[in-house]
This record gives structure tokens, C-alpha cells and sequence, in this order.
């Protein structure tokens, strides 16, 4: 499974795991090498805008979502226009990571950027060195593929089962079982 992981992929928790930060999750691998991972969590909505966070920033009808523990006084990312905002990095076909912050505000000012192009994140997942390599030994991740779908078209809520059914029908009947165990 090591070989598996690379920039572009997802990472989706298996359903056994317990961690309160990644239970069903689906973390978009946004960069993987020798340094570590980083990733964001695409389907843990959080209750409040981005306008609430950031003072300056323009009008925007947009959710946030948890990202990860790590750096939670940072704003990330996804997007779809990368060819909009420079110094965003593809990671998936559809999807980038980053960019310009002064020019994405000026895009969003300007209603060149709405709410079904971008996804903003508090926080990301970090891993270090081969600390990710050891989590996919004890079997906490199944690694799949990057839609962009699964931020610009699926409800957040069901993107985890949506991305194991991507992975096959043995994934399909994981997908099906309740989030709480005693329901099963």
C-alpha cells in the first residue's frame, strides 16, 4: 500500500477507526515526499463563513470545513480554478490546492469565484516522515482515488461511502454499515 500513496490521492479512513479527528473521513492528499504528508479533510462541515473568520475578506456564501488538527489558525484551500489563481498547485484533475490569497479575494470580489468552485478548510492533517507509512501498515486508510466531485457535487455527509463505493463492491458493503456500531 506504501507505493500507493502520492500527491492526488484520498485517504479514507476505515470504518473501525475511532479517532474523533478522522472517523469516516476523506483526506485529500495535497502533498506527499520525502518531507511528510499534508492533507485536508473534505467532508467534516464546520457552523460557521469564512466571513466570520476573516475580517477583510468579500462577501462569500460559503462553508467551512475542518481540515485537520494541525495549524488551526490557518485557512486552506481546494479549488477548481486554477487557471484563475496563480501559484495554485494541481494535485487531481479538477483540483488545486492554494494560490494567490490576495488575488482569490479579488476573484471572489468580482463573482469570478463562487461557492461551487471552492472549498475553504480550518486547519489541515499533517503526518511525518514514514508516520503515514506505519498508519497504512496498521491498516487505519484505504487509499483511493481524487474526484472532484467529491467537493464541488457531493454533500459532505456523503462523500466517505461514496469514495469506498468508488473502490469496489467489497468497499460497497463497508459503505453500508451504520456510523454506530450498536446499529448494526
Amino acid at each position: 500500500m506504501k507505493n500507493q500513496l502520492e500527491t492526488g490521492k484520498t485517504l479514507l479512513s476505515v470504518p473501525f477507526l475511532m479517532d474523533p479527528y478522522f472517523r469516516r473521513s476523506v483526506i485529500a492528499l495535497c502533498e506527499h515526499n520525502d518531507l511528510g504528508d499534508i492533507g485536508l479533510i473534505l467532508n467534516k462541515k464546520l457552523d460557521i463563513g469564512i466571513n466570520e473568520l476573516i475580517i477583510d475578506f468579500p462577501e462569500f456564501d460559503g462553508i467551512l470545513h475542518y481540515g485537520g488538527p494541525v495549524q488551526t489558525d490557518s485557512i486552506q484551500y481546494l479549488h477548481s480554478v486554477g487557471d484563475l489563481l496563480e501559484g495554485s498547485k494541481k494535485i487531481a484533475q479538477g483540483v488545486y490546492w492554494g494560490g494567490d490569497f490576495e488575488k482569490l479575494k479579488f476573484l471572489i470580489e468580482q463573482k469570478l469565484i463562487t461557492k461551487d468552485d471552492i472549498r475553504f478548510y480550518v486547519g489541515y492533517s499533517g503526518w511525518s516522515p514514514g508516520q503515514l507509512a506505519e498508519e497504512m501498515d496498521a491498516n487505519s486508510w484505504v487509499v483511493g482515488d481524487l474526484s472532484a466531485n467529491y467537493l464541488f457535487k457531493i454533500h459532505p455527509e456523503k462523500v466517505w461511502a461514496a469514495a469506498m463505493e468508488k473502490k469496489g463492491p467489497n468497499f460497497k458493503v463497508i459503505a453500508q454499515m451504520p456510523n454506530e456500531m450498536l446499529l448494526n
